[in-house]
């Protein structure tokens, strides 16, 4: 990612910023000279980051909490940046989360809520931002998805695959759509990264069990993403590490019966089941 020469430093908007790969992007990107627009629920989290950041690195931070479950949350958030005065050059659509076991087990309203969050959100935040990238011809929009994109559904955690697959469809549609403007849209893709994500879904029993060469520092993830983040010949859709990597292809190359077969065995390895 090439930092900012601008003498007024370009804005980059981060959801999900209180934790783990949110907190993480803000901290590389402070580094790399943007300004943040940090949004979460939980304030104190993102005061504390803010308040680290600005004095560390001599930027800009707006802190708008919201809880993207309600519908109108992003409207709010583009008006706060622009009652500050400022445009998003850069799109984080990091916040997110899973809910555990099968569909029928929760109430429809969480699962109201977790597609709000992880559906209508994200799309709404790209078209609400896309005109203020394209006027500026840099910057772009970064769509924190995952593997669990790329692979076959899992049993448990039903709702979780489909939107990181979603996440990675409107990420092509949006480069393709825009590949006349010098901007970069990104669907990152881990897989299990260090974070607090697995004890707020409730499975941290469960993959504490899986060895170490699965897993990723949300550090290394973020680092990764932003190297490759304004290289036009990069993919759009990302996946970083060699083991995610590797799983990617096998699900590819793998006929669609036995890469299925073999979801359905292991999906109790790391999702919670009934």
């Amino acid at each position: 990612m090439n930092e900012p020469t601008n003498q007024t430093r370009p804005l980059a908007l981060i959801t999900g910023a209180s934790a783990g790969i949110g907190a993480e992007y803000a901290r590389q990107m402070a580094a790399a000279g943007y300004d943040l627009a940090l949004t979460a629920r939980r304030r104190e989290r993102l005061d504390e980051l803010a308040a680290e950041l600005s004095s560390g690195h001599g930027i800009e931070c707006l802190v708008i909490p919201a809880d993207l479950a309600e519908a109108e949350a992003p409207a709010g958030i583009m008006a706060e940046i622009e009652a500050a005065g400022r445009q998003v050059a850069v799109l984080v659509n990091n916040a997110g989360y899973a809910i555990g076991g099968f569909l029928n087990q929760a109430e429809w309203d969480e699962h109201r809520q977790f597609l709000q969050v992880m559906v209508n959100a994200v799309t709404e935040l790209s078209y609400r931002c896309l005109p203020e990238i394209r006027e500026q011809n840099t910057g772009g929009i970064i769509n924190v998805a995952s593997l669990a994109g790329i692979v076959p559904g899992s049993s448990g955690h039903t709702l979780y695959a489909a939107v990181k697959a979603y996440m990675i469809k409107l990420s092509e549609s949006l480069a393709m759509e825009n590949v006349d403007r010098e901007i970069c849209i990104q669907a990152i893709c881990p897989g299990f990264t260090y974070s607090e994500f697995h004890d707020v879904v409730g499975t941290r029993d469960i993959v504490s069990k899986m060895p170490d060469y699965m897993w990723m520092n949300a550090d290394e993830v973020v680092a990764i993403s932003l190297r490759q983040f304004g290289n036009r010949k990069a993919p759009v859709m990302l996946v970083p590490g060699r083991w995610n990597r590797f799983v990617a292809m096998l699900t590819r190359k793998l006929p669609y019966r036995a890469s299925f077969a073999l979801m359905r065995k292991r999906s109790g390895s790391f999702r919670r089941q009934g």
